[in-house]
């Protein structure tokens, strides 16, 4: 806990070198907004008033600190396209992704979790080869794939879940089992990497010495420590899902941050892009926090650091 000013100062320094890099990366990039945003037949004169209207006019230190100046007041700008502010629109979408998110992480950890378990245990066998190669599969296939693999199979060919997001539990457990389905296997094989380390420690051996059972001596001694990197790497998943919704939210059709971010690019519009990369951002480095918060809980070691 005497590390957490720190880390909050550290969010403050990633949040701002964020806002930096998105600001002139938007700025860099080829393009007009107001062009893209009004027809092309229309008048010079009249993609001149629109830019102005933006405030895209003045020169980029201007924009820059006035941009700033509203986020440090909470207001992220006012969404081109869409003609709302910026964090209404987020805040209407997160719930979206987060329930998504959620599901795919318990779909993915459970399944990488317990497949890692099992693989450590019956290593060089067949259900070792079988997860080993499940999670091989799981790393290799991109996410795109495995979505309209699904879709395919339970829809197409099984008629049991719906083609896209309708509102229903149903039809989100297509899109989240192709956005963990990648997490799961990484998961998988780190599990069983870190868990053969620790079948392999002395105090295994005094565990049975002592009469415990194989089983019990590996999840009441060994998981435990074996986890632990498990864990920490399960938090920085979060960002590879957030970013690998952009892609499922879009093939299924839900309304959440990461549609809302593609719509943002297609549209060109800065405000909104720039308000969903931060807010992600935000909660990829609070992520961090929380990993490491739960690392100390489990490691008597960091607590005495």
């Amino acid at each position: 806990m005497k590390e957490l000013p720190k880390r909050l100062l550290g969010i403050i320094f990633v949040l701002i070198l964020v806002i930096v890099l998105i600001f002139v990366m938007l700025r860099i990039i080829p393009g007009d907004p107001a062009s893209v945003l009004l027809n092309e037949h229309v008048s010079q004169a009249t993609i001149d008033r629109m830019t102005a209207s933006m405030g895209l006019d003045k020169s980029l230190p201007e924009q820059f600190f006035s941009y700033l100046g509203g986020v440090l007041r909470g207001d992220f700008g006012q969404s081109y396209y869409m003609q709302r502010p910026v964090l209404s629109l987020i805040l209407h979408a997160f719930p979206y992704t987060v329930r998504l998110t959620l599901l795919s992480i318990a779909i993915a950890w459970t399944l990488g979790i317990v497949s890692g378990i099992i693989s450590a245990m019956y290593n060089e066998h067949f259900a070792d080869y079988l997860f080993r190669g499940t999670a091989l599969l799981g790393i290799s296939v991109p996410v795109f794939m495995v979505a309209l693999f699904l879709q395919y199979l339970f829809y197409y060919r099984l008629s049991l879940l719906p083609l896209v997001y309708d509102g229903s539990i149903a039809s989100m457990f297509l899109p989240a089992i192709a956005l963990g389905w990648n997490s799961a296997g990484s998961v998988a094989r780190l599990m069983r990497s870190s868990l053969m380390d620790e079948l392999d420690a002395n105090y295994m051996d005094t565990a049975m010495a002592k009469g415990l059972i194989y089983k019990k001596a590996v999840i009441f001694h060994a998981f435990k420590n074996a986890v632990l990197p498990v864990i920490t790497m399960m938090a920085l998943q979060l960002a590879e899902m957030l970013s690998g919704a952009v892609i499922t939210e879009s093939v299924f059709s839900i309304p959440g941050l990461g549609k809302l971010a593609l719509t943002a690019l297609q549209t060109r519009d800065m405000p909104l892009l720039q308000g969903t990369v931060l807010f992600t951002a935000f909660l990829i480095a609070v992520g961090g926090i929380i990993a490491d918060f739960i690392n100390t809980l489990l490691n008597p070691r960091l607590r005495l650091e």
